[in-house]
């Protein structure tokens, strides 16, 4: 674990996107409630929240946080037969939140997968990534501006 006890505690934000395509008929089922296990969308949004508080017990040298803030969006995109994650974390601390924004958005998918695979196994998760960080020492980053 990397020693942080001589950073200093500023507001650091991050942000982590990813994607879970799938077959027509899943996402008509996701949209209708038509899923024996339930809301797909809320239970992906409570489970990425799960994830992002976490993810030091997933994580092995992960820095334990402790969270301000997490939002979870999930966007139904019905042209591409996805659904569309971004996660957003903040605290006040020594280290950054890029790991819990990323746990985040992969947890959320693996639950739409896992709510979803009893009626369609070609689903695919893809495209998890970090769009933006802020806080701390390291110059700010955003994927739109590289």
């Amino acid at each position: 674990m990397v020693d942080v006890s001589d950073k200093d505690i500023t507001n650091r934000i991050a942000t982590a996107a990813g994607k879970v395509t799938m077959q027509p008929h899943t996402m008509q089922l996701i949209k209708e409630g038509g899923l024996k296990k339930g809301d797909v969308v809320s239970v992906a949004r409570l489970a990425g929240i799960f994830g992002a508080k976490h993810t030091p017990q997933l994580i092995p040298l992960c820095h334990p946080l402790t969270l301000q803030n997490i939002e979870i969006q999930l966007d139904l995109d019905n042209l591409n037969c996805a659904i569309n994650i971004k996660a957003t974390c903040k605290v006040m601390g020594q280290t950054g939140v890029e790991m819990e924004a990323l746990t985040a958005v992969s947890v959320a998918a693996l639950t739409i997968y896992d709510m979803c695979k009893a009626v369609d196994r070609t689903m695919e998760l893809t495209n998890i990534h970090l769009v933006a960080k802020s806080g701390g020492k390291s110059p700010d980053f955003n994927i739109n501006e590289n």
